[in-house]
């Protein structure tokens, strides 16, 4: 019995989600091969934004990356640690391909950051 409560409980939380990406306009603030505005060493591999109208701890969107997928389905997160800013953050990733969410991965698991991916 708890496996199934438990299957209902994640399916919500995507269709949550999904209701979040639905509802919300996708801002592209960082489009591919684009550069940090306050690290111009890093640059974007993917469209990297946020969903305007949302709110994360740090008071921005919630971030997304987008990639080259037809209809943008929400197929992952990336969950990040970041020791230099002492913060955890949530990222969406949205219609991106294998080798799309790999770049990503590796994007964030540079430096003083480490990510994990959770597949839907």
């Amino acid at each position: 019995m708890k496996a199934a409560a438990s299957t209902v409980l994640e399916n919500d939380f995507w269709e949550y989600l999904d209701r979040l990406v639905a509802d919300s306009r996708l801002v592209i603030d960082r489009p591919k091969g684009s550069h940090h505005p306050r690290y111009p060493e890093i640059t974007y591999p993917v469209d990297y934004g946020y969903l305007d109208g949302t709110t994360t701890v740090d008071g921005g969107g919630l971030d997304v990356w987008v990639g080259t997928l037809e209809g943008k389905p929400l197929s992952a997160l990336v969950l990040t640690v970041d020791i230099l800013k002492k913060d955890a953050e949530v990222k969406l990733l949205l219609g991106c391909t294998e080798t799309e969410q790999q770049i990503i991965l590796d994007f964030h698991n540079e430096g003083l950051m480490r990510a994990v991916k959770i597949l839907r």
